[in-house]
């Protein structure tokens, strides 16, 4: 039988992995040999292998995680399992170059100002957006802004221009709002007039952010009232200005760095359910919730679960409810009173629930605003 089958060190040689590669690909679960001699524990590969040996090859080259690799070498033929993973993971790999580019910007920005620091100034721009977005926007994140003093940055709301988009973000750790702005024009300070933002023009995007103390965004907000006019903002330079119908408010930044917060909001949800917020709402209200110390600081909170059988059924349930998930279906674990102070307090549509897992962040969406949402960290129950 063997004369038919490959040795490992010829699948290594054929197929441009190392021996040890292969060994540790068995012990995963991803490419077992066809034949292992019970005698000497030597493995033997059948001829077909080596077309996998040589994909699983190239997908390590590409940084496929190794459930991926599991997933593509192990999907039926026909099924479009293989081609999705290879989408979603070029889509994972075109965000991260997107993010590299910008921080690449910056730090060549820090570099200039570094070696140039009489003559060089932090880039400043101004732009103006919708007044009712930017307020709903603020309503969307100022729930999770943090009040931890040893964090002050989080004390803020981050002011995030990115070419045509101004996104606002506010954290406390243990959740995490974001909201998106359409950005109507944009333009250096010390240009002679906006433009209108070039999307197609990736390299030269405008981009400037601050840390807006609580205090200053929350007079932004009342500034904006029921305002439906433009409003026109100015960031960089350490400073934050918001004109509106006239009126001015404007005042320092936080002089601190911001959490990079674009990784954490690339989820990959494992359930997505669709439901009224109403009922989400009530169902919570109603449900029954356990104390543990799992809030800021140790603090003890009231803790709901999450749960999606294994045909997709969504509820609401008591922690003690069989949390083990032996009988396969999904449970999450969430801090009850941040989920609801997630939801917002005027939808009367749809919520897109996004879970991935019992110890992975889960996302609260508007299913008519996609680029505005909250993330959630959910509680270890105890063993």
């Amino acid at each position: 039988m063997e004369s038919d089958l490959r040795s490992i060190g010829e699948l290594a040689r054929d197929s441009g992995l190392s021996i040890s590669a292969l060994r540790f690909y068995d012990g995963a679960e991803v490419l077992a040999p066809a034949h292992v001699d019970p005698r000497t524990g030597y493995r033997w590969y059948a001829p077909g292998q080596l077309a996998d040996a040589r994909l699983l090859a190239r997908l390590r080259r590409v940084g496929l995680p190794l459930a991926d690799i599991r997933a593509v070498l192990g999907a039926a033929p026909g099924s479009g399992a293989a081609q999705r993973l290879m989408d979603e993971h070029l889509r994972r790999l075109e965000d991260g170059l997107a993010d590299a580019r910008r921080e690449l910007s910056l730090i060549r920005r820090l570099i200039d100002q570094r070696e140039s620091r009489m003559t060089t100034t932090p880039a400043e721009y101004r732009f103006t957006v919708p007044a009712r977005e930017l307020a709903e926007a603020l309503d969307a994140v100022r729930f999770a802004v943090g009040g931890d003093p040893e964090q002050p940055v989080l004390s803020g709301v981050l002011f995030d221009l990115d070419g045509g988009l101004l996104r606002l973000v506010a954290t406390d750790r243990y959740r995490m709002a974001l909201a998106e702005v359409p950005v109507e024009s944009v333009a250096p300070v010390d240009s002679a007039a906006p433009e209108e933002p070039d999307p197609s023009e990736e390299s030269a995007a405008p981009a400037a952010s601050a840390v807006v103390p609580v205090a200053l965004a929350d007079a932004v907000r009342a500034l904006l009232g029921s305002a439906t006019a433009a409003v026109e903002l100015a960031l960089g330079a350490g400073t934050v200005h918001v004109t509106v119908g006239g009126h001015r408010v404007e005042g320092a930044a936080l002089d601190h760095d911001y959490p990079d917060y674009r990784p954490l909001v690339r989820l990959e949800p494992a359930h997505r359910i669709g439901l009224p917020a109403a009922e989400l709402r009530a169902a919570l209200v109603s449900a029954a919730t356990s104390s543990l110390p799992s809030g800021p600081h140790g603090a003890a909170c009231e803790v709901t679960l999450l749960t999606v059988d294994g045909e997709g059924r969504f509820a609401v349930a008591a922690p003690e409810a069989g949390a083990d998930g032996a009988d396969g279906a999904l449970r999450v674990a969430v801090n009850r009173d941040f989920l609801l102070e997630a939801l917002p307090a005027d939808a009367p549509g749809q919520l897109l629930l996004e879970l991935g897992g019992p110890i992975a962040p889960l996302a609260v969406r508007t299913a008519d605003r996609p680029g505005t949402f909250s993330i959630l960290m959910p509680v270890r129950l105890p063993a």
